[in-house]
């Protein structure tokens, strides 16, 4: 299982919202929906 999908699965077990984990993560959502999407930045 790739990371992206794993993280959408733990994501929605918890029932948060992107907006709600990259709060937590000091992140931005943008940066929670391309994780989820498997994009990424070299």
């Amino acid at each position: 299982m790739a990371l992206s999908e794993k993280l959408y699965e733990l994501r929605k077990k918890r029932a948060l919202s992107q907006e709600q984990l990259a709060e937590q993560l000091g992140v931005s959502r943008q940066a929670i929906s391309k994780w989820e999407s498997g994009v990424s930045h070299s």
